[in-house]
């Protein structure tokens, strides 16, 4: 396993601390800990997908927020090259230890996020990124996407799913009440109430127009977008051009 650091540019005092910014819960290593009984990726769909629509078998793919690497482990034995990257360390230990598990060679785990990022070698076939862009506000946003187009070739793919709001605002009281109810108040190992509220107070997923705007504005053409019939969930295939 090759394994390098994110390039620690010099920043104006201006600019995103993105490690402070990753969420408390993903610097937590009991969260952390028991993110994979939590969370379901579907990896082996994903990469299918990935596939069908450019990964090629001697290209790239670049997993930015990886976490602990459901995607980045699964889809490795499908490409030449994989580079995962997140800014939690403890996401990272945890990504490691399932890279040197399953024998990924061609797995590099990058300390690094989307705004410290810094792409080496042919550009990138696929960037991929599920539910991580929402640790940044919007302004942010764009230059995160801005930076994924030049990290990817022309012609390839942005495969970006997150938790975004595909409804007006004036309805997003009712639909926020609503998305909670459908969950229990406790339980460990699974998604709660105080989850959303977290989620929806602390963290900044946008609505889908905006962030779409923003996909478009960067250099990527949506082919696909795929909402979730409560509104909450949005995953996209966007083309380079």
């Amino acid at each position: 396993m090759h394994v390098r650091r994110d390039v620690d540019a010099t920043r104006s005092g201006w600019w995103l601390d993105e490690a402070a910014s990753a969420g408390r819960e993903n610097l937590d290593p009991v969260h952390v800990a028991r993110y994979d009984d939590k969370e379901d990726a579907g990896a082996a769909a994903e990469v299918d997908l990935l596939v069908e629509v450019g990964l090629r078998r001697d290209g790239t793919i670049v997993d930015l927020g990886a976490g602990t690497g459901q995607l980045a482990v699964t889809v490795a034995p499908v490409c030449a090259r994989v580079v995962a990257a997140d800014v939690s360390p403890v996401m990272l230990a945890q990504l490691r230890a399932k890279v040197a598990a399953a024998g990924a060679t061609n797995v590099d785990v990058v300390q690094a996020g989307f705004l410290s990022y810094e792409h080496e070698g042919a550009p990138a076939d696929v960037v991929y990124t599920r539910w991580a862009l929402h640790h940044l506000p919007d302004f942010w946003k764009a230059l995160a996407l801005q930076r994924m187009r030049r990290s990817v070739r022309s012609g390839g793919v942005l495969r970006l799913a997150d938790i975004a709001y595909s409804f007006d605002a004036a309805d997003a009281p009712a639909r926020i009440d609503a998305w909670r109810a459908t969950l229990p108040e406790s339980g460990e190992g699974q998604w709660v109430r105080s989850d959303v509220d977290d989620h929806v107070r602390d963290e900044h997923s946008t609505f889908t127009w905006i962030l779409e705007g923003m996909i478009e504005r960067s250099g990527f053409r949506i082919e696909r977008a795929e909402r979730s019939a409560d509104g909450f969930q949005v995953a996209y295939v966007a083309r380079a051009v």
